[in-house]
């Protein structure tokens, strides 16, 4: 892939901070992280985001995740290496990110909601707002992968969330 844009020196600093702080907010909120980059990985081999898949590979990996539920992932529903509960989020990450019609999106609905609390499901939503977020700007944009390693976002994270806490701050509002 030829990089067609470096957006991250491009683009206005607000929206790629406000995006920042939604990912690092929920991967701080949600105790296991490893569901979750299941989750992102998976969203991002359907949208064929190398960049995405190069990060969330790794941070599977520097999580200690099993090599065969890294590598079954796109086949995950062949393979045994799944809990429930991650067979419904990977369903869920599934129908979100193609968007198909109700009746699919309600019937993964009704499996998710087995597993997860409303505030779960919720939270592993925007998950996925996120992460198709980030794919899309990286497949546009041409984002080269290999470079990445586990902890390099750790500090932009942080610092987005500060930002977006010091506006609470000034505003008066607070979040939900």
């Amino acid at each position: 892939m030829t990089l067609r844009l470096d957006y991250l020196k491009h683009a206005d600093p607000l929206p790629l901070q406000a995006l920042t702080a939604i990912s690092g907010y929920l991967h701080e909120s949600d105790p296991d992280p490893q569901l979750l980059s299941l989750m992102e990985l998976r969203a991002s081999q359907l949208n064929g985001c190398a960049y995405c898949i190069d990060m969330h590979s790794k941070d599977l990996l520097a999580l200690e995740t099993p090599l065969p539920r890294i590598l079954l992932l796109p086949a995950w529903r062949e393979a045994n290496v799944y809990s429930p509960a991650e067979r419904a989020a990977l369903a869920w990450t599934e129908a979100v990110t193609r968007l198909p019609d109700g009746e699919i999106l309600d019937r993964c609905y009704g499996e998710l909601t087995e597993h997860f609390s409303p505030r779960a499901i919720t939270r592993l939503t925007f998950v996925l707002v996120a992460i198709n977020s980030w794919n899309r700007l990286n497949v546009a944009f041409g984002r080269e992968p290999g470079q990445y390693r586990p902890g390099d976002l750790d500090g932009a994270m942080k610092h987005a969330l500060e930002r977006f806490a010091d506006l609470r701050d000034t505003t008066g509002r607070s979040t939900p």
